[in-house]
């Protein structure tokens, strides 16, 4: 009886939220960031980043998602290198590829490496949204940068990444 009565009212229940609305593609993202190298390891042995240098980039990007598992991402990153008292741009990296969506907010990015140093290369990505906000997504990632070129040993580093998507 209480249940009619109430209708006749028009009582107001909780209501879940609405979910955030299902987005459309092709889709564009831009995105900001801070990469640590960590390690680099090449025929000469390993070198590690903060002990007699300290390097630090910020990736700057542009993503475009043509469906939800697919999309392309190009990515600008200078790099600045802080040594015996004084810092300077060291590199500027351009850095294209294809981003897949694995899942569970884990993205892979297949990159191509061209930097002002001469190197070149690929960067696989290992990518994951930590945090959902309502404007802006936070991110935590791990590059692995694979470099030949310019008179040096192939080289291999691992890095660690954070930032924003908005």
């Amino acid at each position: 009886m209480a249940l009619l009565s109430c209708l006749n009212r028009n009582c107001v229940f909780a209501q879940t939220p609405p979910s955030p609305p299902t987005p459309t593609y092709p889709r564009m993202v831009g995105y900001l960031g801070v990469l640590h190298p960590l390690m680099t390891v090449d025929e000469h042995g390993s070198e590690t980043n903060f002990s007699n240098y300290y390097v630090v980039g910020f990736p700057i990007g542009l993503n475009l998602w043509k469906t939800k598992q697919i999309g392309f991402s190009v990515e600008i990153v200078p790099l600045i290198r802080a040594q015996d008292g004084t810092s300077r741009v060291a590199n500027v990296l351009f850095h294209p590829g294809v981003l897949v969506n694995l899942g569970h907010d884990f993205t892979f990015a297949g990159r191509l490496a061209f930097e002002t140093s001469g190197r070149y290369g690929v960067t696989p990505v290992f990518n994951k949204i930590v945090r959902h906000g309502q404007t802006l997504n936070y991110f935590v990632a791990v590059p692995i940068p694979i470099r030949f070129g310019s008179d040096r040993p192939t080289s291999a580093t691992i890095g660690f990444q954070f930032g924003i998507v908005f």
